[in-house]
């Protein structure tokens, strides 16, 4: 469980309660609508799937059900909100996994009849969206957004928090998924981030491996790249492990940063926005660091902790749709879960 030591409340602030359950991690918090984090706890399910090499949906979402209440419970009572403080609940909608979503709308759903708070179901990637702006951070507008994660990898322009277009997503893997499938090829371990970057700084980008859609407009593709890497250990079991991670996380980092810099260029935006679990990695974040500073335009990355599937993420998004709603608690009608839901619908 991920503790964390949060500020001061007074009785006369608000928040809203946000429930993440969309993959692997349980997670809860209170978020007031400037984005400070009153409290947070987030149950990781990294000892259960780790020898799977990848998420188990059937025990993910078993481990939902078991952490949820005692989060809550947690969150509650490190927080000492009141109940009449809590404006809203907040909760994952999709996409994710069917199971896991469900765990946490049903969980939300149960506490608005009990509390009569009103429920809000938020789009998981405007969570990510979102998470930028935790803790304090603004993001200036217009701006470029790469969300980058274990589940997605698209790139928006921004003219205004509410105001987006969607320029290119994967047509395959996501870049946090290919992580993890090539740290499984190498016998790594799971999850494949960390521990690729920690490896990769090593070794070398000695093989060459292709930079896919590199100059093809918006969109990505990572299947290829780990093909390339599979022939690669054919070809040669006892390559480098170090080399490898270096040539690998090159060649998905090279693509991530030209298309970057191609949206960048092509909408004049004055800031670049990197967000999702895979924006938590030190060399992504300095290359991006470097690209903006190249180009004069300003760099929004959430701190490392957010960075992750998190409920603070969700809570701050929450707030948008209950500025929409003027805090009103009617039309409630019942939330859907929706494990293929798009940016789109926001």
């Amino acid at each position: 469980m991920a503790a964390e030591a949060m500020p001061a409340q007074t009785a006369s602030e608000t928040y809203i309660l946000g429930i993440e359950t969309s993959c692997d991690d349980t997670s809860i918090a209170l978020v007031t609508s400037n984005g400070k984090v009153q409290a947070i706890e987030t149950v990781s399910q990294f000892d259960i799937h780790a020898g799977y090499g990848g998420i188990y949906p059937e025990l993910a979402s078993r481990a939902h059900v078991a952490a949820i209440l005692p989060a809550l419970e947690t969150v509650l009572d490190r927080s000492a909100v009141s109940l009449a403080q809590i404006q809203a609940i907040a909760v994952t909608r999709g996409p994710g996994l069917i199971g896991a979503l469900l765990v946490g709308i049903n969980t939300a759903t149960a506490l608005g009849l009990a509390w009569d708070k009103p429920v809000l179901g938020v789009n998981h990637l405007r969570g990510h969206l979102r998470s930028a702006e935790l803790e304090g951070h603004k993001v200036t507008y217009p701006a470029v957004v790469l969300l980058v994660s274990g589940g997605h990898s698209l790139i928006a322009h921004m003219r205004s928090p509410h105001d987006m277009v969607l320029l290119g997503q994967t047509r395959d893997d996501s870049v946090g998924e290919a992580f993890d499938k090539v740290a499984r090829m190498l016998d790594l371990g799971f999850p494949g981030g960390p521990i690729i970057d920690k490896l990769a700084a090593e070794g070398a980008d000695t093989m060459g491996f292709p930079r896919p859609m590199l100059h093809a407009g918006y969109e990505f593709s990572f299947s290829g790249l780990k093909s390339a890497v599979r022939r690669a250990i054919e070809l040669d079991p006892a390559l480098s492990r170090p080399d490898a991670c270096a040539s690998f996380a090159a060649a998905c980092f090279d693509v991530l940063i030209k298309k970057c810099e191609r949206g960048l260029t092509e909408t004049k935006a004055s800031s670049l926005v990197v967000v999702g679990g895979v924006a938590a990695s030190r060399p992504l974040r300095a290359r991006m660091q470097d690209l903006t500073e190249r180009l004069g335009v300003t760099l929004n990355l959430p701190p490392a902790q957010w960075a992750p599937d998190n409920g603070a993420m969700i809570a701050l998004a929450g707030w948008d749709l209950w500025r929409t709603k003027n805090g009103s608690l009617d039309d409630q009608t019942p939330i859907a879960a929706d494990p293929s839901l798009s940016l789109e619908k926001l």
